[in-house]
């Protein structure tokens, strides 16, 4: 396997579980979901060059919010999570009433593994009264990391009641059901998801886990082949594989909460 071919397969299938759906989307009157624009659309060298540049802006100007959104993106996609919520926090303080500024704030602190403040900081990124389903999510999922999955299932269940059939969200309870151990109704919800034809294709690689989880190796293997340039697909099972060794594991829960489709992933929120 080829360099870029393990990593468009770490892309499609070790994604962060938060669902956040929010990766890149806007928290305010936004069509836009997480799965349109993946880390794999852009080098990693490219984010470099936006962090170089954007971080440049950061230091001369720490109050746009804006840019410390796309700043912290571009940190992000470079593996440097701690300092991308550090940039989103000094901003934060600044903007303290910027929504689109908390929920990316919230994301990144879900993404270097700080869940509680997280949940804090994403609690303030939209209000009762005005509910965001991508914020609802990101919640579900930070509850998933922490053990919590009936407090996450009920987080996505609210998002659905606004977003019916999203398949992000569907997704996300999916895995949730799976680490609560409850497989056949992973398997339901995941296939729901799927069969939505606006569906990421981490979706299906998802519920190929799934139904390999329950012994259906063959079927797990034609799932995750599906949709997918021979080089990738026998890479993603080739990967599945791995995954599915390690039933029994200590290490599969972790694995699974790894695999959300609408996790935090950066995604291109700078239009470029």
């Amino acid at each position: 396997m080829t360099v870029g071919v393990a990593s468009r397969v770490r892309l499609l299938t070790a994604v962060v579980f938060t669902a956040l759906a929010l990766a890149g989307c806007k928290t305010t009157g936004s069509t836009e979901t997480t799965g349109s624009v993946s880390p794999g659309s852009r080098s990693e060298a490219d984010w470099r060059r936006d962090s170089e540049a954007l971080g440049e802006k950061f230091r001369a100007d720490p109050r746009d919010p804006d840019n410390a959104v796309r700043y912290a993106q571009a940190l992000r996609a470079t593996g440097q999570r701690t300092q991308a919520a550090a940039v989103l926090e000094t901003a934060a303080l600044h903007n303290p009433a910027d929504k689109v500024l908390l929920g990316a704030y919230g994301r990144a602190l879900a993404d270097a593994g700080n869940f509680k403040q997280a949940l804090d900081v994403l609690e303030r990124a939209h209000s009762p009264d005005q509910p965001d389903w991508r914020i609802l999510s990101v919640q579900g999922a930070v509850m998933d990391q922490m053990g919590r999955h009936a407090d996450a299932q009920r987080y996505y269940a609210s998002a659905l009641r606004i977003v019916p059939d999203e398949p992000s969200v569907l997704s996300n309870l999916g895995l949730s059901y799976a680490l609560s151990k409850d497989l056949k109704r992973a398997e339901q919800t995941l296939r729901r998801a799927s069969a939505k034809g606006t569906a990421d294709k981490r979706v299906g690689q998802n519920l190929a886990l799934v139904v390999g989880l329950q012994g259906r190796f063959q079927e797990a293997e034609t799932i995750a082949r599906a949709d997918l340039p021979e080089i990738e697909a026998a890479a993603n099972v080739a990967y599945l594989r791995q995954l599915l060794a390690q039933k029994g594991n200590a290490n599969l829960k972790k694995t699974i909460r790894s695999r959300a489709v609408d996790g935090l992933e950066p995604v291109d929120e700078s239009g470029s």
